[in-house]
C-alpha cells in the first residue's frame, strides 16, 4: 500500500534586477560614507598633530618620535603607526573603489554619469552645491595630493630645505612660498570635498531625518571643514610670515 506525501511549497524570494542594483547602491554608499568619516577622524588626529609646530622643535619632534614607539613593549616599534596606516589604506581604497562604483552605474544608467541641468542651473548642477559638483576632480586632485605629501613628508623624496628632523623639516619646506601655495590649493578642495562629503556621509547613514536635522547637519559639515582647513593652514602660513622658525 502506497502513500503519497503532500509537500508544501516553500516561499523564496527572488530580487528583481532593480531591487538588486539597489541593495547594492545602498551597500555602495553605506561603504563609501564609513570609510569617509574614517579619514574626517584621521584628519582630526593630523591637524591636532601639526598644531603642535607651535610647540617649538622639542614638542614636535616627540609628537613625532612617539607615534612610533605608542604601545612599547607590548607593541613593536611602529607597530601602532603601521596599523593606522593600514586602515587608512583600507578606507582610502574603499572610498574610491566606492566613487568609481556608483559613477559607472550613473554612467550606465544615463548614458552620461550627469544629471538633468536646468537653464539656472549649468554651473552648479541640478539642486548641488558648488562643492557637490566638483567632489569627483576635486577627490582626484586630493589623491594626487596626498602621492605628493607622502613624498614630502614621510617618504623624503621631496625634500625643500633639506633635513633630517621632523620639525626642521616642517619649517625648511613651509619657508617655500611655492609649498604653501600647493598646501593652499590642496587645502581649499579639501574643505569643498569635507563640506558636501560630511553631509553627505551622515545623510547616508540616516542622521537626516527632518528640515531641522538637515538645517543642523549642514551647519556641522561647514563648521567641521572650516575647522580642519584653517587649522591645517595655520602652521605653513604662520612659517612663510616667519611666526615659526
Amino acid at each position: 500500500m502506497s502513500t503519497s506525501r503532500k509537500v508544501t511549497p516553500v516561499a523564496t524570494t527572488t530580487l528583481t534586477p532593480q531591487a538588486r542594483a539597489l541593495r547594492s547602491t545602498v551597500v555602495t554608499k553605506a561603504v563609501m560614507a564609513v570609510s569617509g568619516l574614517i579619514m574626517v577622524l584621521f584628519l582630526i588626529a593630523h591637524m591636532y598633530g601639526n598644531l603642535l609646530v607651535f610647540g617649538g622643535p622639542v614638542m614636535f619632534n616627540e609628537y613625532a618620535a612617539h607615534l612610533r614607539t605608542i604601545g612599547e613593549p607590548m607593541i613593536p616599534y611602529s607597530g601602532v603607526l603601521w596599523v593606522l596606516r593600514v586602515v587608512l589604506l583600507i578606507s582610502v581604497v574603499a572610498h574610491v573603489a566606492s566613487v568609481v562604483k556608483l559613477w559607472r552605474r550613473k554612467v550606465g544608467a544615463t548614458g552620461t554619469g550627469k544629471r538633468y541641468l536646468s537653464s539656472k542651473r549649468k554651473a552648479t548642477g541640478n539642486q548641488m552645491t558648488y562643492s557637490a559638483f566638483t567632489m569627483r576632480w576635486g577627490g582626484i586632485t586630493l589623491l594626487a595630493y596626498v602621492i605628493f605629501h607622502l613624498l614630502h613628508l614621510t617618504w623624503k623624496v621631496v625634500n625643500p630645505g633639506g633635513a633630517h628632523e621632523p620639525y626642521d623639516r616642517v619649517v625648511n619646506s613651509f619657508q617655500q612660498w611655492w609649498m604653501v601655495l600647493i598646501y593652499l590649493i590642496a587645502m581649499i578642495l579639501l574643505g569643498l570635498h569635507l563640506r558636501h562629503g560630511i553631509w553627505s556621509a551622515l545623510t547616508t547613514l540616516g542622521a537626516n531625518t527632518s528640515a531641522v536635522a538637515r538645517r543642523r547637519l549642514n551647519l556641522a559639515a561647514i563648521a567641521l571643514a572650516v575647522v580642519l582647513v584653517v587649522g591645517f593652514l595655520l602652521p605653513p602660513f604662520s612659517i612663510l610670515l616667519g611666526l615659526v622658525k
